[in-house]
């Protein structure tokens, strides 16, 4: 993880954040996401983000099953801190970021405030164990988790880097597959809140193994 704070525990976090709410987006502990930020509010945030000298931004879904307005909608109350890693200007005034997880977020409230990005008043503690590499990998399902990878490559054409698959430790491995992978924000939303690493492989191989039944007795296109 290219990362250069060292994050010990929920103290070092700050217990208010900016939020950049983006449907489908799933940002995981120690996960990598690149962002392309173009909105004139967003860019105001991250200019924000890099002067304050934290250079957090908290990542959230919103919640399709309370819409809330287009320009505010509804948020999940759950959310991953991402910390911005990478960082360059396109020069026709867009941001290219990589954000590296840190810790999951509960959201305490949403504040009222002068900006035009949403910022958000958190509590990270129900999520301490984020902050320890690899916990519970080994009560992972490797095997399972491999047979469902290997099922929805196959059912849409893919091709992977199997040695890089191989050689990936499980925490990185699941993560990044429930990152990538193409599911509805509910769906993915469910992964980011599962009380661990099994619990998250076991959610995303579910999800994959429906999504591919569906689609053999359907007839669906394949999975995008």
């Amino acid at each position: 993880m290219p990362i250069n704070a060292v994050y010990r525990g929920p103290a070092d976090l700050p217990g208010t954040i900016p939020v950049f709410p983006l449907p489908g987006a799933l940002l995981l502990p120690r996960g990598q996401m690149p962002l392309n930020i173009f909105e004139p509010r967003y860019l105001a945030m991250v200019d924000d983000a890099l002067r304050s000298g934290h250079r957090l931004i908290g990542m959230i879904q919103p919640d399709p099953a309370h819409p809330g307005s287009e320009d505010r909608p509804t948020l999940y109350k759950i959310g991953c801190v991402g910390r911005i890693t990478q960082f360059a200007e396109t020069g026709d005034g867009r941001y290219l970021l990589q954000l590296t997880g840190v810790a999951r977020f509960r959201v305490v409230e949403e504040l009222t405030v002068a900006t035009a990005y949403r910022q958000c008043r958190i509590d990270v503690s129900p999520f301490a164990g984020d902050f320890t590499a690899r916990k519970g990998e080994e009560q992972v399902d490797r095997k399972a988790l491999l047979a469902a990878l290997t099922a929805f490559l196959k059912a849409n054409n893919l091709k992977a880097d199997w040695q890089g698959i191989e050689n990936a430790p499980n925490e990185a491995l699941v993560n990044a597959l429930a990152m990538m992978s193409p599911y509805d924000p509910a769906e993915k939303q469910a992964m980011l809140e599962a009380p661990d690493l099994k619990t998250r492989a076991e959610i995303l191989i579910a999800v994959t193994e429906i999504a591919l039944a569906r689609s053999r007795t359907e007839g669906d296109p394949p999975l995008q």
